[in-house]
């Protein structure tokens, strides 16, 4: 058919400042099961939290596809369609290929507005060709040559069951078509992050097998005045997305807290991720101190700089009650002054986020799972995905509420009622949070690990029952854990309401109500502000 439309859900995706979206990327050989994993938390206050799904399908020799930019939905024009196109659930496809982003935005002068095709539309359309992340590579680049790339700068998080790549994209400004580019192989044994700041400095230009770049990434910088100098001594972050405090306080920062949680060595740059010496700057991947699981990934996503100077859990702006998150802007102005909060990897405006797993031991369909969950990471539940799934679960599909229409059974509305209550009275609420995300996480990673050996069994005699089977299971445990969680908002509305903690006594009518008031510190603080104006005479 001509003209035929890319079907995919219409939302603003993902970024309204440098400030939003982290990845992380995990290689097999640094996993205790030897899975490849990347992560992604999707940030941003009109990204509505669902799960994508596109069929494969065949097309016409004429087949064309709409483009239309993720932020703002305006239409860039159309593009060729392939005779084939592959499954994709969310951001994995049935081959385990997976990839999320995070915007790095560069060089202003370099974005392409007369271009086709935008960063959001990359990834699915990806998704939708490619098999291995080599390949996804070879893809990405071949679109920008082809249609030019209308996007900030990017950065792409890649992988399939083998490798994981990172690759870092600038556009080349308005009349020059295609983009400059690098990936790098994230080394076997190693981790790597990225937050919104470009990272990949020197490269080394004869290693095909680890490194790959556009033919042009060095003099097209020459050319323009972004670097003098000899070509092995190129940096692709000083060139095309310079560091500046900003990028290492809100952003480096995030990618340095997450890596302390698995490498002692990390504090040694505290004063960067301050953005107190920029010249120090991380590398770009770490060795962990010991093998990663799930669990342990899912705990670097949970950060809000605990332990650290930047703990969002103290000072006053978390309250009485040690709230984890600031309410926007990130920066604000007083008295001619300029100020700022510090951003964190779990925040509010999480529309969705996920753990991708890529396993090469089990059958595709079987083998990649997105662990995918939605809002605030840290107060989430990542709820198994397999990518071999031939529908998503109503709680999570798309169509199934919006941001501005509210559905009861969305798991994005039913998890926002619970963080966002959460927040007004947090150290007393997230304690039952985590002990109910904990519950059904164990039990998701034990169930799952009994439905891969099934699965994969049954896939050699009827793959179709397999993937019924895979289907049934992420169905299930979709809509299960949002059952439970308007089960826990009802638990908490119900104690927590109107500032009292009331708890339930046996064979009495009447519930004990206690009312703890605040803690020490916030009375001493109003004291110090306020003088005697509450002081009780007498007294």
């Amino acid at each position: 058919m001509k003209g035929r439309t890319l079907l995919v859900p219409v939302l603003l995706l993902i970024v309204q400042n440098i400030f939003s979206c982290t990845n992380f990327l995990i290689t097999k050989e640094a996993t205790v099961d030897g899975s490849s994993i990347i992560t992604y938390s999707a940030d941003a206050f009109d990204l509505y939290g669902e799960l994508y799904y596109w069929p494969r399908a065949d097309h016409a020799a004429n087949d064309s596809l709409k483009i239309y930019d993720w932020d703002s939905k305006k239409y860039l024009g159309k593009i060729k369609q392939v005779p084939h196109t592959y499954q994709v659930v969310g951001n994995m496809n049935e081959f385990q290929l997976a990839i999320s982003e995070t915007t790095t935005e560069g060089r202003a002068e370099l974005r392409d507005t007369t271009a086709k095709i935008d960063y959001g539309s990359i990834i699915y359309i990806t998704l939708q060709r490619a098999r291995t992340a080599r390949e996804a590579i070879k893809v990405i680049a071949g679109l920008m040559d082809e249609y030019g790339y209308y996007s900030e700068a990017e950065s792409f998080s890649i992988a399939d069951p083998n490798e994981v790549w990172i690759m870092e994209i600038s556009g080349k400004g308005p009349g020059n078509k295609g983009a400059v580019w690098v990936a790098r192989r994230i080394p076997p044994g190693y981790i790597c992050g990225y937050a919104n700041q470009s990272r990949i400095t020197k490269f080394p230009l004869d290693d095909p097998q680890n490194c790959l770049y556009a033919k042009d990434v060095i003099s097209f910088a020459i050319n323009h005045g972004y670097f003098k100098g000899k070509k092995e001594d190129f940096s692709f972050s000083d060139a095309y997305g310079p560091l500046s405090f900003e990028g290492a306080r809100q952003c480096e920062a995030r990618v340095w807290s997450g890596f302390r949680k698995v490498n002692a060595d990390m504090d040694q740059y505290e004063d960067y991720a301050m953005g107190k010496n920029l010249s120090h700057r991380m590398p770009l991947w770490i060795k962990p101190d010991k093998k990663l699981s799930l669990k342990d990934v899912y705990g670097m996503m949970r950060d809000y700089y605990q332990g650290t100077p930047m703990d969002m859990s103290k000072g006053p702006g978390a309250g009485p009650y040690g709230c984890i998150v600031r309410w926007r802007p990130l920066v604000w102005k007083l008295d001619g002054n300029t100020y700022f909060n510090n951003r964190p990897i779990s925040v509010q405006q999480t529309g969705f986020s996920f753990v991708a797993q890529c396993r090469n031991w089990l059958p595709n369909p079987v083998g990649g799972v997105l662990w995918f969950g939605v809002d605030d990471t840290y107060s989430t539940v990542y709820t198994p995905m397999y990518c071999g799934i031939s529908r998503v679960p109503e709680s999570f599909a798309v169509g199934n509420g919006s941001i501005m229409q509210f559905s009861d059974s969305a798991a994005f509305w039913i998890f926002n009622q619970v963080s966002n209550f959460a927040y007004t009275r947090y150290s007393a609420m997230i304690p039952y949070i985590q002990k109910k995300q904990s519950y059904l996480e164990n039990k998701y990673i034990a169930e799952s690990g009994k439905m891969d050996k099934q699965a994969a069994e049954l896939y050699k005699q009827d793959p179709q029952k397999s993937i019924e089977l895979i289907t049934t299971f992420s169905d299930t445990r979709g809509d299960s854990t949002v059952a439970e969680w308007k089960d826990l908002y009802h638990f908490l509305f119900t104690r927590f309401v109107d500032g009292s903690v009331k708890t339930t006594i046996p064979g009495q009518p009447v519930p004990e109500v206690q009312q703890p008031g605040y803690g020490r510190e916030y009375y001493e603080n109003l004291v110090k502000q306020t003088g005697n104006k509450f002081l009780e005479e007498g007294k």
